[in-house]
């Protein structure tokens, strides 16, 4: 079976530093637990990924394309298809001072922005502080192990997908004509992080699934629900 641009596919991998053998990725969450690189925030078992969309390194990309449902398939890949080569210009040496006018304490390992880059804080002394914006896997070989699980055709399950990719996942999806119809009942928090998702899925749906021209969003409220939500904050400001 090949498998074409724009795809919904379901990947269980694991990822290795090919030069220490290091696992730096899995959606195993057993193994994750094995090698010590288990994450409670991160969710494990099958990922997301839709080819030609940048989901994931090029070279994975391009190797998906022509593998079978169900089949283990394990490829290496040189940095040019994985996370690219090292660029020593990414390399800075700031002040301390900038980093403390911005409240913050930096430590080697640190994740940060610079100059609209994510970069890792690689030392700190003597008022100095290196980072580094190259990808932390940048210069390496990378291998891979990967099974498609699953190829997602109908159009509410590739939105469910997205869903629970930006964590939103719908109560309800259905269908009229061209237009997409998600709903979220009152069980739904409707916090913060909601709506930051909650965009993000409308975009990648009309921007991945061409035969979608419109979104509609439903959201249920009750009044039992948002007096609920609202207790912590009373209760910081002393009120009954």
């Amino acid at each position: 079976m090949a498998f074409k641009e724009g795809d919904f596919l379901e990947v269980e991998y694991s990822a290795w530093d090919a030069a220490t053998n290091d696992l730096i990725a899995t959606t195993d969450e057993k193994l994750a637990k094995e090698k010590g690189i288990f994450n409670k925030d991160s969710s494990y078992g099958p990922t997301l990924v839709i080819l030609g969309s940048n989901s994931v390194i090029k070279g994975l990309d391009r190797e998906l394309r022509g593998m079978n449902l169900n089949e283990m398939k394990k490829f290496t890949f040189k940095p040019e298809d994985a996370f690219g080569s090292r660029h020593e210009e990414l390399v800075r040496v700031m002040p301390l001072s900038d980093f403390r006018a911005r409240e913050l304490n930096p430590y080697p390992g640190m994740r940060v922005e610079v100059e609209n880059m994510a970069a890792t804080v690689k030392s700190v002394n003597s008022g100095r502080v290196v980072v580094d914006a190259n990808h932390p896997y940048a210069g390496r070989d990378i291998t891979y192990e990967v099974r498609i699980v699953g190829n997602i055709t109908e159009p509410a399950q590739r939105v469910e997908a997205l869903g629970k990719t930006y964590n939103v996942k719908p109560s309800s999806v259905s269908m009229k004509g061209k237009e997409m119809v998600l709903s979220y009942d009152s069980k739904t928090k409707k916090n913060a992080d909601y709506f930051v998702g909650k965009s993000s899925l409308v975009a990648s749906i009309l921007s991945l699934m061409k035969d979608i021209d419109k979104v509609e969003v439903q959201e249920d409220y009750e009044r039992a629900e948002i007096a609920k939500e609202s207790e912590p904050k009373k209760a910081a400001d002393g009120k009954d």
